[in-house]
């Protein structure tokens, strides 16, 4: 299996510092976005420590036979998705203690979106309004749903498309880690094919830039991944870069 990828951030044109983070892991498959939020720097704090604390459960479930789990084994999902679920749940109770531990840090959270490559199978999991993209072949497909509040509106058709673009509530969202301790971690198998290219992002990128110059931007670049991160986040600036901006772009190139 032969797989790149490459990741980038950046602060954007309005914020004074850059509370994304972002991880490629690929010697284990796994491949992470995370926005954070709240006030005194805590949203680069929970951001950060979300990753740190998935990237290490990961390398321990696929170093360790005997590791111990602190979740229920979900029988629906296979070992490596039941890992990564419970590595986001860790990641979530670590963000709670660091709140709760430090009173400038309340309220602090992050959005979390992971692509995970196992045995040539895939899985994508996500809390928050982070996204996941394909493009196979012509086609651009969101793997993800948006937990926002502007989204649950519109799958209930209480508001329209042209509604949700410019709602006063559009950034609101409804799951977050560091939000509670119970937390639903949204995860599907996905299936994998040469030449598939993923695409994980912040809403700085999928707030600012249209599906259509998002494919664009891809299929032009897909034989330099460095190219197609800078042209997404350039692209993000020059539409007005309100916010800090990271794309993690994945793709396939042979599979076992």
């Amino acid at each position: 299996m032969r797989i790149e990828s490459c990741g980038l951030t950046n602060p954007g044109l309005k914020r004074s510092h850059n509370e994304d983070h972002f991880a490629c892991a690929d010697d284990i498959g796994l491949y992470l976005v995370a926005d954070g939020m709240g006030g005194h720097a805590a949203g680069e704090i929970a951001s950060s420590a979300a990753i740190g604390e998935i990237i290490d459960f990961m390398r321990r479930f696929r170093a360790e036979r005997d590791l111990t789990w602190p979740y229920d084994f979900n029988p629906q999902l296979n070992a490596a998705e039941n890992a990564l679920v419970t590595a986001i749940l860790m990641a979530n109770q670590a963000v709670c203690n660091q709140a709760n531990e430090n009173q400038a840090y309340g309220g602090m959270g992050t959005t979390i979106v992971g692509l995970m490559i196992y045995d040539s199978q895939g899985a994508v999991a996500h809390v928050g309004d982070s996204r996941l993209y394909r493009l196979r072949g012509s086609e651009f497909s969101l793997l993800t749903f948006d937990h926002s509040w502007v989204n649950e509106q519109l799958r209930q058709n209480v508001i329209t498309e042209q509604e949700a673009k410019s709602h006063r509530w559009r950034n609101v969202i409804t799951r977050a880690l560091g939000n509670r301790t119970d937390l639903q971690v949204d995860i599907e198998a996905v299936s994998l094919a040469p030449g598939d290219t993923y695409l994980l992002c912040t809403d700085g990128l999928s707030g600012m830039v249209c599906d259509e110059e998002m494919q664009r931007i891809l299929q032009d670049s897909q034989n330099d991944l460095d190219k197609a991160c800078r042209q997404l986040i350039a692209q993000a600036n020059a539409n007005g870069g309100i916010d800090n901006t990271t794309a993690v772009v994945v793709r396939i190139d042979e599979l076992d």
